[in-house]
Parts: C-alpha cells; structure tokens; sequence
C-alpha cells in the first residue's frame, strides 16, 4: 500500500525520500486555525496532525495516511509562519540568543486505527545582528517556515547548538516516524535506499 504524505512540504518529501517507500503527497484540505492553542504545545501539534490525517481519511479510499504539524515554542508564544517580512523578522529578533522548542506532532491513519506521537528538539540561537537578520530574510526563504527559519543549509548560520533530532526541526523526525510505521507492520530498516 503506498503511504500518503498529506502534506507539501518539501522537507518532508526529502526525508521520505531517503527510503524507498512508495509515497504520494496529498495536501489536506483543513483549516488550521480551527484548532485553537491553549497552552499546551505538545497536545496543539498532536491534534493538528490528527485533524490532517482525519481530513484525508474523509476523502480517500482505505490509505495509510501520514501527517505532520511543526511549531517553534518559546515562553507560551507559538511562532508558526510568519505573516510577513517584518513578522519573520520580529520572530528571529525574539529568538536570537535564546532557547527555543521545536515540537513536531505525528499522525499515522490506517484502517479507522489512529496513531500518533510527539518530538521535541531543543535549539539555541546565535546572538544575531539587526543587519545579519535582513541579510538572511533577504537571501533564505523563509515564508512557509516555522519560526520563519530554517536550520538547513546556509539557514544553519542562525543556530548554534540543539537538543534532539536534527530532522525534527526540518518537519519530520526519523525516529518518532520509524516507530510509528512499526505499530503498522513497516520498518523504515527494509527500506533503506543506497546512495
């Protein structure tokens, strides 16, 4: 059965496609800002997922379906997308120098079976310039990021140490989704693709 990735992130496609698991993105038609957050950042992503992966399941035949929600978290404040280039640029001003989280919630959908996880990963900021934040909002792209980075490539310039999976903060963590499709009879280790 080929996975369904309800999701268009490039990020996540790339991971994926470090395997050779058949997938196919679908994007799902739901409306984020249905979900509202109170406080808790680990339970929002989770539902944000499960909402994604029940909105697909609505419109496709019996899949396995794969969703993902990823958010930066600081102090009680969610820095999703930014809105805009000073939005990005207010949210790397508040992030410089500081601890942030980054928590990806997970959701796997397969045969009316719900399951889902939570990663955290814990990044540090360099202390960052007024002019080194322009400088990287004008040469990054930085629209469809949460927390309006992003931490690979030249985009790696803004951190200066993390906590956790690497891939977390990219979208999509490798070992929370290994465990995931176990539960479903998958191992990402059947699927290793050569270089």
């Amino acid at each position: 059965m080929t996975l369904i990735l309800g999701s268009q992130s490039p990020r996540r496609r790339e991971i994926l496609n470090f395997f050779d698991l058949p997938f196919r993105q679908v994007s799902p038609s739901f409306d984020e800002s249905s979900v509202p957050f109170q406080g808790d950042p680990e339970h929002y992503v989770q539902q944000l997922a499960k909402e994604k992966a029940l909105s697909l399941a609505q419109q496709l035949p019996p899949s396995l379906i794969l969703t993902a929600d990823t958010i930066v978290y600081k102090e009680g404040k969610i820095f999703g997308k930014p809105s805009g280039e000073k939005d990005a640029f207010n949210y790397l001003k508040e992030l410089s120098g500081q601890w942030h989280s980054v928590f990806t919630g997970l959701a796997l959908y397969h045969y009316n079976q719900m399951l889902h996880t939570v990663e955290e990963t814990k990044v540090l900021f360099n202390e960052l310039t007024e002019d080194q934040i322009h400088t990287y909002y004008r040469s990054l792209p930085w629209a469809d990021k949460a927390g309006g980075y992003m931490i690979q490539g030249a985009g790696s310039l803004v951190v200066k140490c993390i906590e956790g999976c690497y891939y977390n903060v990219m979208g999509l963590p490798v070992n929370a989704l290994c465990s995931l499709l176990q539960q479903v009879g998958i191992d990402l280790w059947q699927h290793l693709k050569g270089s």
